[in-house]
This record gives C-alpha cells, sequence and structure tokens, in this order.
C-alpha cells in the first residue's frame, strides 16, 4: 500500500447495519469518501470505521502508572488529583506537543482515528500566559498533524475552585481564564479550522464556570454551532455539593438550566438518578464514557442498561490514558455492568443481539456527534477514516460476519488493528505508525527530563 490511497476495497466493509461484501471507495483530495468502482487496492478481509476518542487529557499519558501507591488516607478522585497538579506542573509546550504526539501515535495504532482534547494545560504554571495565548493549544494542533489523527480541540473555561465560588489555587492557576480572554482564545483557535481539525467549547465542570459565566460564553459566535463538552456528575461528592449549593444534582441542574441538545457531550455523567437519565437519553446530548478511567479513580458505574432502553447517545474516550484502546474501554463497559448485575450481555437489550455490535456501533455515532466531524462511518461524504484488522490472526480463525466484532472485543489481548488510515493516509502500516521511531524517541526524552529531580 502506498502512502496515499485513491480508491480501495475490503472483502468486507462494516458500516454499521452489517457488513458489506466486496465495497470500494474512493479518497478525495480532502481526505473524504467518494463513489468508486473498478480497480482498487485491496486493503484485507475486515474494514471498519476508525472510532472517534471522545474525552482526552494528553499530558496525564505520561504519569499513568505513578498514582498506585496507597496514601496516608483513603485514596479517592481527590488525592489522584494532587498527584495530576503536581505533574502538569512540569510540562510546557515542548513537553506537551512530545507526549501528544506519541499518546495520539497509540490511539491510532490502537484503532481510534479522532480524538476530542479538552485542554486545559493553557498557561505557564505560575498563571501568567504565554507570550504567545495559543502557545499550549498549537502544540497540541502540530501533534496531531505529525500523527494523522483527526481533532476537536476543546479549550477548557475554568475559572474557581468549587461551587462556592472561590478563587483557583495556586496549582489550578495555569488552568484559568476570565470570560473575555477565553473567548479571544477561541476565535483564533477557529480560524484554523480545517478537514481535520475542529474547535469547540469546553466548560470544566459545573463547580469551575458559574453560571452567569456559562451563559456568557455559550452567547457568543464562537461558540456558536460548535460541540459543547463538560465534565460532570464523575463524583458522589460532586453531586452532593451541587445539591447543597444549587438545590439540584448535576445533570438535573444543566438539563434545567441550559439549552442541552445533540451539541453537548457531558462527560462521565456516572451517577444519575433514573430521572436524571431518562432526561438526558431524551435531550439528545452524548453520555461521554471513559470505564478505564473511571475504574481507574474509582468513580462508579454508569446505569448502561437503563440508557440505552432509553435510546440514549453515549461514546468512548481514554480520559487520563491508563489505557488507549477502544477495546479495553469497551470491554470494561461491559463488563462492570455483569459485575454489577451478575449477569451477562447487558449491552444486547434484544434476544440475538450482539454486545460487540452494539457497542461499537453506539460508540461510533456518539463519538462522532461529539467530535463535531464527519466521523465514525464508512460512507460517501465522510472522513476516510478505517481500521483494518488482520485477518491471519489466530484469535479471528475461523470467524464470521456473525462472531467476528464480539471476537474482536472479548477474544483475548493480541493487537488485531493491523492497517489504520487517516483522511485518506495510510498512518499505521503493518501495525507501525509511519513516524514511529522518531516520535517514540522523543517521547523518551521528554518523560526523562520530567522525571529527573
Amino acid at each position: 500500500m502506498t502512502a496515499a490511497t485513491p480508491s480501495f476495497s475490503a472483502d468486507r466493509i462494516w458500516t454499521g447495519d452489517g457488513w458489506t461484501p466486496d465495497a470500494t471507495f474512493g479518497v478525495s483530495g480532502q481526505g473524504y469518501l467518494t463513489s468508486a468502482s473498478g480497480n482498487a487496492t485491496s486493503v484485507g478481509a475486515w474494514a471498519l470505521p476508525g472510532m472517534p476518542n471522545l474525552h482526552s487529557h494528553a499530558f496525564q499519558r505520561a504519569m499513568a502508572g505513578l498514582a498506585e501507591r496507597k496514601g496516608r488516607s483513603d485514596d479517592s478522585f481527590w488525592t489522584w488529583r494532587e498527584t495530576m497538579y503536581a505533574f502538569a506542573a512540569r510540562i510546557g509546550p515542548d513537553e506537551l506537543q512530545a507526549i501528544a504526539a506519541q499518546l495520539y501515535m497509540e490511539m491510532l495504532k490502537a484503532g481510534y482515528t479522532q480524538v476530542c482534547e479538552f485542554h486545559y494545560l493553557h498557561h505557564q504554571p505560575d498563571g501568567t500566559p504565554y507570550a504567545q495565548p495559543e502557545a499550549m493549544s498549537l502544540a497540541l494542533i502540530e501533534a496531531a498533524k505529525e500523527t494523522g489523527i483527526a481533532l476537536t480541540l476543546l479549550p477548557v473555561l475554568y475559572m474557581t475552585g468549587g461551587f462556592d465560588g472561590r478563587p483557583l489555587a495556586p496549582r489550578q492557576r495555569r488552568f484559568g481564564h476570565a470570560v473575555g480572554d477565553y473567548v479571544s482564545l477561541l476565535e483564533s483557535l477557529r480560524a484554523l479550522e480545517g478537514p481535520a481539525l475542529r474547535v469547540g467549547v469546553a466548560l470544566h465542570s459545573l463547580r469551575a464556570v458559574p453560571e452567569a459565566s456559562m451563559r456568557a460564553v455559550l452567547a457568543t459566535s464562537a461558540a456558536a454551532d460548535c460541540p459543547v463538552h463538560i465534565h460532570i456528575a464523575e463524583q458522589i461528592g460532586e453531586v452532593q455539593d451541587c445539591l447543597a449549593t444549587r438545590g439540584a444534582r448535576p445533570v438535573e441542574w444543566l438539563l434545567d438550566h441550559a439549552d442541552v441538545n445533540a451539541r453537548w457531550t457531558l462527560v462521565h455523567a456516572t451517577h444519575l438518578s433514573g430521572h436524571e437519565c431518562s432526561r438526558l437519553a431524551r435531550s439528545g446530548a452524548v453520555a461521554g464514557l471513559c470505564p478505564t478511567t473511571e475504574a481507574n479513580l474509582g468513580d462508579g458505574l454508569f446505569p448502561l442498561a437503563d440508557f440505552l432502553d432509553a435510546h440514549g447517545t453515549l461514546g468512548i474516550g481514554s480520559d487520563s490514558h491508563i489505557s488507549v484502546s477502544p477495546v479495553e474501554e469497551l470491554r470494561w463497559l461491559e463488563y462492570g455492568q455483569r459485575l454489577a448485575t451478575r449477569h451477562r450481555n447487558i449491552a444486547a437489550r434484544h434476544e440475538g443481539d450482539s454486545v460487540g455490535e452494539t457497542l461499537w456501533r453506539a460508540s461510533l455515532k456518539g463519538g462522532a456527534v461529539a467530535s463535531g466531524l464527519p466521523v465514525g462511518a464508512l460512507r460517501e461524504g465522510a472522513r476516510a477514516d478505517v481500521i483494518v484488522l488482520d485477518d491471519t490472526a489466530a484469535l479471528l480463525a475461523a470467524r464470521d460476519e456473525r462472531s467476528l466484532i464480539d471476537s474482536f472485543l472479548f477474544a483475548g489481548n493480541a493487537p488485531l488493528v493491523r492497517h489504520v488510515m487517516c483522511g485518506g493516509q495510510w498512518v499505521v502500516r503493518d501495525f507501525r505508525h509511519r513516524d514511529e521511531e522518531r516520535i517514540s524517541a522523543r517521547y523518551r526524552a521528554t518523560v526523562a527530563r520530567l522525571a529527573a529531580p
């Protein structure tokens, strides 16, 4: 296969509604799928849409594994956060680009072809803006260009240290913006948008963004018609604080006070009442689920069955990147439910349904909505983002259309994504990224510097 392929075919291509045999697509100069017929490069037996990753904090990839020792008190999300703050304080634009490029390369090799970057390391560690205020955002954009992944950049508005409106602590100051400065950042970044880059709005959380500021940002032209993401209801303590200060649970309050619709992604939404679950599903907003991170932080379990029964939209993200694999996210999304209910095949809501196909289909749909890009599908007009499975793998031996995706997700840990196309470019071939050696060498040197006393 060459670096760019004008047309390609596969023995079977998964469309979301099932497998289509002998399908052929062309690729436009902008990297979108077009109709094609005749001679085409065969890419293999099994081709699927690449998975969008709807929630990422790229810098945290370099601290994975550094917060797994017992502390003096009961460890929780809040104690982990202190470790994260200390690590974040050492990262500047060069470090961020090196870490993000390594992460994005790992995502591509695992089958993610798009990432929503929830980005709050805006300023220098003491809170002073860089000479170029967009410096940290540009580092992420460059990392995405290096690797070839599609990027939805979500600069984060972060203003207060809690529901009580207290100022940001010293270790949080590099995250903060006044509303006017934040809108200016959005405007400058939106001018850079293109086929592989979308810019949206991220409200860190209800505890970090006062209501008036939320409304002010959402009313600006810079925030119009773009994705809106927010952390919400991740922790029981967050729910209790919201009840105490605003008289409502977080998701309930947000649905009552904002026009929450399909532009919105509510990240985690872990702790929902039954009423919140059904209202969230009806809103059309995406529930952004990050099962490996939520497990690592001890967050809790999302009410998956109830949300699916209410026809809610969901997607997956790797968040803190203690795992970088859509297979593991979906596997643990299902396994968490099995452990809680002591039953099997929870995501498959009707007799005969496939758990793997249900989860892959749902996550493609939700990830595409969350990204604001035409991704997550193999159809004319969508981005040419394709993953090709290894049809020589023992784990896929003797598998047919009925069992292929279930085997991909639930039959072991050997890498099964052999080739990856992003925007019409082959960025991974035979399990290796096109620029793997250079990106990995720079990452190793970067984390060695960060680890130095």
